[in-house]
């Protein structure tokens, strides 16, 4: 059963045991019960006086004036107010009337009725009850003990009352709560996702979108580790965009870094998922290529990225070196990117010795 389809007893699990407990504390006994219902005349004698009197001390206030607010809602008020007492003075206390009284402080807290104007309110009720009983009831013993039934049957009405207004408001706290924590974790997954952000742009080359060279030497070093644990050959890739320089002295700049981006997608397309591709210098770029020979990389990599450069548009000439290491010795990552960078350089020199006039 979902919680709106209860009753507030259902809900705050309020039994006839808990009903019979909650009188025994104030000790509202069936003596008093039956002094409330034989003043009962009295009080019905005296109704339209009482809630008129009480509804014109009330609206004095003017906390209590501005809640109240017009005619209708003052006559409507009057009306439950009759309703209220002709049940206090029932002698009947029973589940409905405790669920009633729990109506009323959902009902407080709904419309803004603050514990003080309720407790004023209640006791401005009491007075005015207590002085009809007074005046009007000649038996002195029952005058008492109607007084004082009244006085428990009142008190009794309160904790039922603060029960459900607490229970209320700590329903909105609950919910603040709520919302407060998901905001919290809304805030630290869109920092956290930015971070992740930050940090991958930190790492990343802005024109090309490969990795930047800052983060080479780590990542080599981290690489050439895993293959000495796994005993694993590892080789690095060095690639230089030959007559760089020309194409920017010629073409311009804009030129100059579409072909970078070009070799970088040629790069990024053929690469596997644990290679780590470099944008190293101006016209450089780097990949390591982990559990591979020189070799595989010469047969499998390099030439496949010459087919991929040849296949495009722009007329693009690449100088690659290769170097390996392991898995029986490893060189440090200074070493191996030498080794690699000599082979680009030898292989660049080759190439302008091939195209000089014999």
């Amino acid at each position: 059963m979902i919680q709106t389809s209860q009753t507030l007893l259902e809900q705050m699990q309020f039994s006839e045991f808990e009903a019979e407990h909650r009188k025994s504390l104030f000790l509202l006994s069936e003596i008093d019960v039956e002094a409330l219902k034989k003043v009962k005349p009295v009080i019905d004698a005296e109704m339209e006086r009482i809630v008129t009197v009480f509804y014109q001390m009330q609206t004095n206030v003017p906390e209590i004036a501005l809640l109240i607010g017009d005619a209708d809602t003052l006559s409507r008020l009057q009306i439950a107010q009759r309703r209220y007492v002709l049940d206090l003075f029932s002698g009947v206390y029973d589940l409905e009337y405790i669920n009633n009284r729990l109506r009323i402080g959902i009902v407080h807290k709904r419309i803004g009725v603050e514990p003080k104007l309720y407790l004023s309110a209640i006791y401005t009720l009491k007075s005015l009850l207590s002085e009809v009983i007074t005046t009007h009831v000649e038996d002195v013993d029952l005058m008492k003990s109607s007084t004082m039934a009244l006085e428990k049957l009142l008190y009794f009405d309160i904790t039922l009352v603060f029960d459900t207004y607490i229970r209320s408001l700590l329903s909105e706290i609950e919910i603040s709560k709520n919302k407060s924590d998901q905001y919290a974790l809304d805030l630290e997954e869109r920092v956290k996702t930015r971070t992740s952000e930050l940090v991958e742009l930190s790492r990343s080359d802005p024109l090309t979108g490969l990795l930047n060279v800052r983060h080479l030497q780590e990542t080599l070093l981290t690489v050439l580790r895993a293959a000495q644990r796994r005993s694993e050959p590892v080789s690095f890739i060095y690639i230089d965009v030959n007559d760089f320089k020309i194409v920017n002295d010629t073409l311009g700049h804009q030129a100059g870094d579409d072909i970078l981006c070009t070799v970088a997608k040629c790069i990024q397309g053929i690469s596997r998922q644990e290679d780590s591709c470099f944008r190293y210098g101006g016209d450089e770029f780097c990949i390591i290529l982990p559990n591979c020979t020189k070799a595989a990389a010469k047969e499998n990599y390099k030439s496949r990225l010459i087919e991929e450069i040849k296949a495009r548009p722009e007329e693009i000439s690449l100088s690659i070196g290769i170097a390996e290491t392991g898995p029986e010795d490893y060189l440090e990552p200074d070493a191996l990117i030498a080794k690699a960078d000599k082979e680009m350089y030898e292989e660049k020199n080759r190439r302008k010795l091939e195209r000089q006039p014999q």
